[in-house]
């Protein structure tokens, strides 16, 4: 549902997160820098804080509902976001890009993905406040999703090209040295553009698909396109320093794609169950509401998210322990 929050509320929550993105990439594009694991330590943790005082001022504002779709949604973003971090780093091989210039990537890479995924959240507010159905076609989406990854069907050790940078490498002229950040180079008076053009460009264009996934996921745990937004924002605002955070510890997480098999299976059976309940399609159920259809409470749904995060961390690094106790044997 779409809650009934002050639009002072929404417009002044959304204007001071945007300052902090700003701030952050005038920042980055200030003082490039690999950033130490004490600092990203201190602004992941900063964020999370952010996050969390945010949905205590959204329960004061609005109540206990869209605070708890808030918390949940949050959630589910920054575990689908760790996981894109997996090929945030394989484009970052790829490219070679300098550990100093990372940063900015990401933070590009981070803006792109948010103006992309604010047209896709309205979009998709618009869609299903006529269209209650489409909720079948996410769930399925979601489903289909949740087998993949449990069967592995989109692991790769290697980042491959997709069709929009395959054209930019014959259509613009290309430089294949790095210069000092900067995304167009001279060389031999002739003016080049840098690897770096197709580094933003890949960053920006995967997020696109990540976006498939989070989402349906998102409004999977609640409808309201304000609090949709503002999950994928906290999400973003903190993924460039947690990639700086994790580094080697993201090849251990080896259980979190079945952590988010389950996360994302739950939620696309969530939102089948909430199209029955809705149901306005002639050839199910003659077009009338499947009252039977169970609603599940957002508590179940947290229970779930965090339970099944909670098990595949352990289960991860307990597993990386048990390798590396052989190992010293």
């Amino acid at each position: 549902m779409v809650h009934e929050l002050p639009t002072w509320f929404q417009a002044v929550s959304l204007s001071v997160m945007l300052v902090l993105l700003l701030a952050d990439l005038i920042i980055v594009g200030r003082r490039p820098h690999v950033p130490s694991v004490r600092e990203s330590g201190l602004w992941v943790a900063f964020y999370v804080v952010l996050a969390l005082v945010f949905a205590g001022i959204l329960w004061a504002v609005g109540g206990q509902a869209p605070a708890a779709e808030f918390v949940a949604g949050w959630i589910t973003e920054y575990s689908l976001s760790v996981d894109n971090l997996f090929v945030f780093v394989l484009i970052m091989t790829r490219f070679a890009v300098p550990r100093q210039y990372q940063q900015r990537v990401l933070m590009v890479g981070i803006i792109v993905a948010l103006v992309l995924r604010a047209a896709f959240i309205l979009a998709g507010a618009a869609v299903l406040n006529r269209f209650v159905w489409v909720f079948y076609l996410f769930g399925a989406f979601l489903v289909y999703t949740a087998i993949t990854l449990l069967r592995g069907d989109d692991d790769s050790d290697e980042y491959k090209e997709n069709g929009l940078i395959r054209v930019l490498r014959r259509v613009l002229p290309l430089h294949p040295q790095y210069d000092d950040g900067a995304l167009r180079t001279t060389v031999d008076g002739k003016r080049l553009f840098t690897p770096m053009v197709v580094v933003f460009v890949a960053i920006g264009s995967t997020d696109v698909l990540f976006a498939l996934d989070s989402i349906p996921a998102i409004f999977g745990l609640t409808r309201d396109p304000f609090i949709v937004f503002t999950t994928n924002l906290f999400a973003l605002m903190g993924l460039r320093q947690l990639y700086f955070l994790l580094g080697g510890l993201l090849q251990r997480l080896v259980y979190l794609p079945y952590a988010l098999a389950v996360i994302l299976g739950f939620i696309g059976i969530k939102l089948v169950l909430e199209a029955m309940h809705e149901n306005t399609l002639p050839f199910i159920n003659h077009g009338h509401h499947i009252g039977w259809a169970p609603a599940i409470p957002i508590w179940v749904s947290l229970t779930v998210i965090l339970g099944s995060l909670a098990v595949a961390t352990v289960a991860s690094l307990l597993r990386t322990r048990r390798q590396q106790a052989r190992g010293t044997r």
